[in-house]
């Protein structure tokens, strides 16, 4: 059996600068984000410790750094499996990885026994050689280098200054007219270096439901179907199309709804994203919800029947469709997918997406998204953002406001993840970082400058 613990046990000095009163749940929470993190990042992208406590661990959410940075962790290599424990009274946090599916945490409580009961993919993934293949379906032909001006742009995304005094890149990928004209890694990374897309990950939700559509699953006009939900439930009034537009009028527990208790404290979408109480009219206002994303995947799951079909159906039907074989979608322990943020994947599989849409959602001749749907995502909700880029159907819209050009529209997510796609000019623009807290990275200004240098 390997094993690693991480030297990183509580001294007397970091035990020290945690405060007396600190909220034990605050700090469940905190093991949790360690041991979700080391193991995506371990056992997904085959990052070493170091690495990660240089990235995904460090300018994280202030509540969490100090706990995180001091609590120990034991990672076990042959059951792909990493522990972090918290409370001298209660099992460790637990996160389990498996293929395909990356890692998915035990509840708080749970012990190691229950991992063996964590849902599994079924579908097998294409065969190895699919790199191989021509891009966009593989990675083969690429090329060739870019202009001497696209490649001094590109290179200062990596400066931590042009475009975001602290930003800390990671890749960035050009595509025009559906070939990479430019890309570049960080010196550790390659093009299989896979990044957690947080909120980047909606704009994948968006596709899985329009998939869902384009197949007679779902409608987006419908209301969503949540089991949850009771008969004589007012909530039963939402539509899918309301929860896309961040419209649902469910209360959330403040701006941005950061839903911790799915993403690191173990519990399920079907306990938390269905609790939440009306509060608004559907579709009368706009509020960035993970819950209102959350509910949509779920609506999909349900459609689909919720058994193996639904867990296998994004990878069968879009994912390895369209050459994104290199993507991970984690689930909570009972198999739901956390699609508002949970996925792993690469900057070039991030473009494939992006070159989706490019195509109004055709592939290889294959219609699957329903013709539109680019169109959809890309229309403006019926209530927007009080400030700022303005929102589709789980989509930024960007245009002259931001200096770009009319139709630009981007998945955006935390730690500057960006994916900006220009219809005219037939270009996609990904960009991949580890942002601290605090230091944003201007995905817009560094998408003007990749125009002008064209």
């Amino acid at each position: 059996m390997r094993v690693i613990f991480l030297a990183v046990a509580i001294s007397a000095a970091a035990a020290s600068s945690v405060p007396a009163a600190e909220d034990a749940h605050v700090r469940a929470l905190a093991a949790g984000y360690k041991a979700a993190f080391l193991c995506s990042d371990v056992f997904n992208a085959g990052q070493t410790p170091e690495q990660i406590a240089a990235d995904d661990l460090d300018g994280i959410y202030p509540e969490y750094q100090d706990l995180v940075r001091t609590l120990p962790a034991r990672i076990d290599r042959e059951a792909r499996t990493v522990s972090v424990p918290f409370d001298e009274k209660m099992p460790p946090r637990i996160a389990a990885w498996r293929p395909g599916l990356g890692c998915s945490q035990l509840p708080i409580g749970a012990s190691a026994e229950a991992v063996a009961g964590l849902p599994k993919l079924a579908a097998r993934r294409p065969a190895a050689n699919t790199d191989a293949r021509a891009w966009p379906d593989g990675d083969g032909g690429i090329g060739p280098r870019p202009s001497k001006a696209l490649a001094a742009t590109v290179a200062k995304a990596f400066d931590g200054a042009t475009f975001g005094p602290g930003s800390k890149t990671t890749a960035v990928v050009v595509v025009k007219d559906g070939r990479i004209i430019a890309e570049q890694y960080r010196a550790d990374f390659t093009p299989y270096t896979p990044q957690r897309t947080w909120s980047a990950a909606k704009s994948l939700t968006a596709t899985v439901v329009g998939r869902a559509v384009q197949l007679g699953f779902v409608k987006i006009e419908a209301p969503a179907n949540i089991p949850e939900w009771p008969a004589g439930d007012p909530r039963r009034q939402i539509t899918l199309a309301q929860l896309l537009h961040m419209g649902s009028g469910l209360w959330t527990d403040g701006p941005g709804n950061r839903t911790d208790e799915v993403y690191v404290g173990g519990a399920l979408v079907t306990q938390t994203a269905t609790a939440m109480p009306m509060e608004a009219a559907p579709g009368s206002r706009f509020r960035y919800a993970n819950n209102d994303t959350l509910l949509a995947a779920r609506s999909v799951r349900a459609a689909l029947g919720d058994g193996q079909a639904a867990l296998d159906f994004p990878f069968t039907e879009l994912l390895w469709k369209i050459g994104m074989n290199h993507t991970t979608p984690e689930t909570d322990w009972q198999g739901n997918y956390i699609l508002s943020s949970q996925v792993w994947t690469t900057a070039r599989d991030l473009a494939r997406l992006g070159l989706l849409y490019q195509n109004d959602g055709v592939w290889n001749g294959e219609r699957l998204l329903p013709e539109g749907w680019s169109r959809f995502v890309a229309t403006p909700a019926p209530a927007q953002p009080a400030m700022g880029p303005g929102y589709g159907a789980f989509f930024w819209l960007y245009g002259p406001a931001q200096g770009l050009p009319e139709g630009t529209y981007g998945m955006n997510g935390n730690r500057g993840q960006y994916v900006m796609i220009v219809p005219d000019k037939k270009l996609v623009i990904v960009r991949r970082g580890y942002d601290p807290a605090g230091k944003r990275f201007d995905e817009a200004g560094f998408a003007k400058a990749v125009i002008e240098a064209l």
